[in-house]
């Protein structure tokens, strides 16, 4: 039996029959191979564990309301490109957090992080400020306001190309300007794009 139709065999078991060894079956066939295709998006192999099992634990406790509308194949890769877009927000969401605690509400293990996230935030600004004015408008409303291309060059009255011109100028800039900072740029602005 090819796995493709051993997958939608195993889905529809697992979904119509409420078939648990179906279940563990699909977990322990597909467990290994969705964690390596998250991490492609997250780089610590428990974080990866973790998206994938939270994707299983959701396909489990939701099987009865899914409705998929490709191959179960794509669905589950879907689930966990998805899941691990979801776990990179939510990281994105805590370091700024952390980083807007004043220094009293962290421990000492933060200081080195909030010093570099100050350092940071002050050479930002300070490479934004070199860049011309609409590369630096176009910039700040693509990673600070995390509006789309299209919405942009509508605000801006420019068209997209010219959007991706100025957000490709302006991530060239800073890639070169803060280097040293890449690891948190990567999480705090998206400069992998």
């Amino acid at each position: 039996m090819e796995i493709g139709h051993n997958l939608d065999f195993l889905f529809a078991r697992i979904v119509f029959q409420d078939d648990e060894v179906a279940f563990k079956k699909l977990f322990f066939d597909f467990f290994a191979p969705l964690c390596l295709f998250a991490s492609r998006y997250i780089e610590e192999k428990e974080a990866c564990e973790d998206v994938v099992q939270n994707v299983f634990f959701h396909l489990w406790h939701s099987r009865k309301h899914l409705q998929i509308n490709a191959s179960v194949r794509n669905f589950l890769l879907t689930s966990v490109r998805n899941a691990c877009i979801d776990y990179l927000r939510k990281q994105k969401l805590e370091i700024r957090y952390r980083a807007s605690l004043p220094m009293e509400e962290t421990d000492d293990r933060d200081a080195d992080t909030l010093l570099a996230m100050s350092e940071l935030k002050e050479r930002l600004e300070q490479a934004l400020s070199r860049l011309p004015e609409n590369v630096r408008h176009a910039f700040q409303l693509s990673r600070f306001e995390e509006k789309t291309y299209a919405a942009i060059a509508e605000d801006m009255g420019i068209s997209i190309k010219t959007v991706e011109a100025y957000i490709s100028k302006a991530l060239k800039l800073l890639r070169v300007e803060l280097k040293e900072f890449l690891p948190f740029l990567i999480l705090f602005l998206d400069l992998s794009r």
